[in-house]
């Protein structure tokens, strides 16, 4: 077991305001971490400095064995697999759904003059493949729905066989059942034992997928709780987060919270 990301009193602060206050938090390469808390609790910036785009005001952010600030950050990111809506606005609509999920190979969003060798396209292919996702090769990214440009942008951070992966709320305004069958497959790739560290934000408790081990959860730019999922998703601890009174029940690996 050894420590993917490890943040040591790391505070962010932005018009004079700490988005983030001193948090401390390990991630191993054998977990699988979701991150929940009220709007405005530091989840995105989390993610963010996780992923190696945003340095901390202060205190220090190790991301596999590099300090942030000191280490080649381009280098660095082709390491990280990371999804999020803000990512998916920077891909060209006209880019073919292969196009996609091969570019990540050079950490780039749209195909221009970058070689890619036949092992990459195979690659590419499988990954497309493994993610339900061989029927849209040749189609225009921005001509799928929500669900299938979601399920690609995960195919995308899987493409380089990362050694951490970072997913920011990868179903948001997904309908029911694209949501379920997002987290079908990704509760299969989360619980196999080759797959990568993976962290995960999300709003919902019904949207953190079977495989997951651990959540952390933010309130007002500080952790709250953080440990084995069994332990933090409880109505106790995220009644208090969320400033009000919580029923959260599990069954077969899967979770539900509703007002008492």
């Amino acid at each position: 077991m050894a420590s993917v990301l490890d943040l040591t009193g790391v505070s962010v602060i932005r018009g004079g305001g700490a988005i983030l206050d001193k948090v401390s938090w390990t991630v191993n390469d054998d977990e699988r971490w979701v991150i929940l808390g009220p709007n405005g609790a530091g989840k995105t910036t989390m993610l963010q400095i996780a992923a190696a785009l945003i340095h901390p005001t202060s205190g220090t952010a190790t991301i596999l064995d590099e300090a942030v600030g000191k280490a080649d950050l381009f280098e660095l990111r082709t390491r990280i697999g990371f999804a999020s809506t803000a990512l998916a606005r920077r891909i060209p609509a006209k880019e073919t759904v292969l196009n996609v999920v091969l570019t990540a190979a050079w950490a780039v969003t749209g195909r221009w003059n970058e070689t890619y060798d036949d092992v990459d396209i195979e690659r590419a292919q499988r990954v497309l493949a493994e993610w339900k996702l061989d029927h849209l090769e040749k189609r225009r990214f921005g001509d799928l729905s929500d669900g299938e440009q979601k399920r690609v942008q995960i195919a995308r951070a899987v493409m380089t066989d990362p050694e951490l992966m970072l997913l920011d709320e990868p179903a948001a305004s997904l309908d029911l059942g694209a949501r379920e069958e997002l987290l079908h497959i990704l509760g299969g790739y989360a619980s196999s034992p080759t797959a990568p560290a993976i962290v995960m934000v999300t709003h919902h408790v019904e949207e953190i997928p079977r495989g997951f081990t651990h959540a952390l959860v933010l309130s007002r730019g500080s952790i709250a709780a953080a440990g084995p999922l069994a332990e933090v998703i409880t109505s106790e601890v995220l009644g208090s987060a969320f400033g009000l009174d919580l029923v959260v029940e599990e069954r077969d690996g899967r979770y539900w919270a509703r007002a008492a």
